[in-house]
């Protein structure tokens, strides 16, 4: 690169020459061969018409001009060097990147909303993008599309850093007015019953509890396929159809929609949500500081959830309306 038909390489070998004063020992320092140094000092007293270094007795000794080039260019070489190499200090209240994730509407409902409007009181000028799941995650990661994965931990990749952030597990949701869960809720009522399961991307990826199920040949009547977790608790409300949920937003759509949690009469395993960031992003400041509180977020919600509120196996349902649904009804 030329600034003003100065070869700007050349400044490394002014640098080195100027402080050694000696052809070789300038090589050395920038490891070159003494042929492209003692090259490099030829092109230099070209530009500067001046000679540089010259031989006095048995040493090399600078000129006038040269001494004069000793302090800028030792600025100019540093300057560079500190914006290059030093990464900028990174302070959230002032950064105004945009930060691109990719979670389900389930992760942005129990964790990250929650999550973002508390890293907003400290990073206000920050910007977020929410992507939809697609067809292949990590791919998105390493294409540079996204800069944070939230996904269960299974669905992650081994070549990139991830943090594991909270665990949930399924439990049957119902309508109150469902009277098929008047009676204990055995194994074949629930196998029986029609249910709503969801399906995303757009190869149709089924959903963990479907795949669980399937994979171990519990037949399900599947009545109603969606592509989001938030559609379910509404599509129960008049219906005898049942889901399996997620316990944490289960536990939020009983408080506004008329529904009821129950345990599942088929154990299935804990879930655990993670979020990755590429490997690269290991150096920037900002990904870190986000990754950070996340895990602030998730100590503050707690790694588990109460069990305490969940109808047990075996037990009936005892209909009740929540919060919200008693208010809607006295208006």
């Amino acid at each position: 690169m030329r600034f003003n038909k100065l070869d700007l390489n050349l400044l490394v070998a002014l640098d080195a020459l100027l402080a050694e004063r000696s052809v070789s020992l300038a090589a050395e320092r920038i490891c070159l061969s003494q042929s492209a140094t003692s090259s490099a000092l030829g092109r230099l007293r070209d530009y500067f018409g001046d000679e540089l270094l010259v031989v006095k007795g048995r040493q090399m000794v600078l000129t006038p001009r040269a001494e004069s080039l000793i302090a800028p260019v030792q600025a100019v070489l540093e300057q560079i060097r500190s914006t290059i190499s030093v990464a900028p200090p990174f302070d959230p209240a002032i950064t105004d990147r945009v930060i691109r994730i990719m979670a389900s509407d389930y992760a942005t409902q129990v964790f990250l909303g929650g999550a973002i409007s508390r890293i907003g009181c400290l990073a206000p000028l920050l910007r977020f993008e929410i992507l939809p799941p697609q067809d292949e995650l990590v791919e998105a990661l390493e294409r540079g599309e996204v800069d944070l994965l939230f996904s269960l931990d299974h669905a992650l990749s081994t070549e990139h850093p991830m943090c594991e952030l909270f665990e949930d597990d399924y439990v049957v949701v119902g309508w109150l007015g469902n009277a098929h869960l008047k009676q204990p809720l055995t194994k074949e009522l629930f196998l029986s019953l029609g249910h709503v399961t969801v399906e995303f991307g757009r190869s149709k990826h089924r959903a963990f509890d479907e795949n669980f199920l399937s994979h171990r040949a519990y037949k399900r009547r599947l009545e109603t396929v969606v592509s989001s977790f938030l559609t379910v608790p509404p599509l129960l409300v008049g219906s005898n159809r049942i889901a399996l949920v997620q316990r944490r937003l289960a536990m939020q759509a009983i408080e506004q929609w008329p529904l009821a949690m129950l345990e599942s009469p088929i154990e299935l395993p804990r879930i655990r949500q993670a979020v990755q960031w590429h490997r690269t992003s290991n150096s920037d400041p900002a990904i870190q500081w986000l990754v950070e509180q996340l895990k602030i977020e998730t100590a503050s919600i707690g790694a588990e959830v109460d069990t305490a509120n969940v109808v047990q196996l075996g037990s009936r349902l005892t209909p009740r309306k929540p919060a919200r649904a008693l208010e809607a009804a006295a208006q």
